[in-house]
């Protein structure tokens, strides 16, 4: 009734009426795809945008971000490595304390036979005295045969890459502290050997857990020569290593990371790069900037970033990863052994 009254209030047939019904229909539904169109084409942008950011695995290969030009050609410039010390936090530290402060000649002379105390794969004791010199401020310091010192502290490494500091090795060592300090007629300060063993456990739990090794895979489409990878690397700051067979970046001495072994001039169907993340301290950014050269390498060589499966390595996972490694650098805080510093480069070696 209300559509016939319609009809005849505007004159129009049924015929009419019908198709004007029609044309209002596809007038709507055309609407309605224009605006799926607009949104797919901005979710589009948004996510070649963010491949961009990442790799070119993720998008066009022969883009060329804007992020990445501006990233590092040269290798970046590190602060020196700090100087090993005597820490409790990773070694067993026994004091001896004198009477009246003693040469470090007579001190030395007395350790001639140390060099061969046994430590936790290969760890090195290590000595500190207390200078006792009148003129100026007690410090800690390596001992010097014309210093004077009234306090000595002896150490060895509970733990390291390889397991905690075995009982024999401890023995070992803390038998020539003892020895030592009788006759050199010093009061000791020594834990007990339960005691030690006991952080040493604990010390190669918390390492283990912290001990990752990162990496960036690029599968080239097709096998890139020795040759021509050696020229890419060198231009991105790379530094061939002392046994020819893979590439550092950011110098002997400030290592950020550097590539998995290559055959020498043999063709590369896939170039990994690998960082030690508790050698490398989080100021320095080494994860972001291993991505980014991985990116410019699969650029320039035509390859794509790839996971330790073979597929390409997604948004996701980068994310992921990146909030691993906060946790992780958060957790080395907490415990005290910054990663990067000299205690973690000592601890993770």
């Amino acid at each position: 009734m209300f559509l016939e009254q319609i009809m005849t209030s505007l004159g129009l047939s049924d015929l009419q009426f019908a198709l004007a019904v029609i044309g209002l229909g596809i007038l709507i539904l055309v609407a309605l795809l224009n605006l799926r169109y607009a949104h797919l084409r901005k979710k589009a942008k948004t996510k070649h945008a963010l491949e961009k950011r990442f790799a070119p695995g993720f998008a066009d290969p022969n883009s060329t971000p804007v992020e990445l030009e501006q990233e590092q050609i040269q290798a970046p410039t590190m602060p020196s490595p700090e100087v090993a010390s005597i820490d409790p936090r990773i070694d067993c530290v026994i004091s001896l304390r004198f009477d009246e402060p003693i040469s470090g000649q007579e001190i030395l002379k007395e350790m001639d036979d140390w060099q061969n105390i046994p430590g936790p794969a290969g760890a090195q004791w290590m000595c500190e005295g207390l200078n006792a010199n009148a003129h100026e401020m007690e410090t800690w310091e390596p001992l010097q045969s014309e210093a004077m010192y009234s306090e000595l502290q002896l150490a060895i490494q509970l733990a390291s890459r390889r397991g905690p500091i075995g009982v024999l090795e401890l023995s070992d060592f803390c038998s020539h502290v003892q020895l030592l300090a009788e006759t050199l007629g010093s009061q000791i300060d020594m834990p007990t050997v339960s005691t030690m063993l006991e952080s040493a456990a604990e010390l190669d739990r918390m390492a283990a857990e912290s001990d990752i090794q990162l990496s960036i895979n690029v599968a080239f489409d097709e096998p890139c020569s020795w040759k021509d990878l050696a020229i890419i690397l060198r231009q991105r700051g790379f530094q061939l290593s002392r046994n020819g067979r893979s590439y550092e970046f950011g110098g002997p001495e400030a290592l950020l990371f550097k590539s998995a072994e290559l055959v020498p001039n043999e063709s590369v169907k896939q170039f990994t790069l690998l960082l030690e993340f508790p050698l490398v301290p989080e100021a320095s950014r080494a994860f972001e900037r291993m991505l980014a050269e991985g990116v410019a390498i699969a650029q320039t060589a035509h390859g794509r970033l790839v996971d330790d499966s073979g597929m390409n390595l997604s948004e996701a996972a980068v994310v992921s990863i990146r909030q691993h490694l906060d946790v992780l650098y958060i957790k080395l805080d907490q415990s005290g052994i910054p990663a990067g510093s000299s205690t973690a480069v000592r601890l993770f070696s």
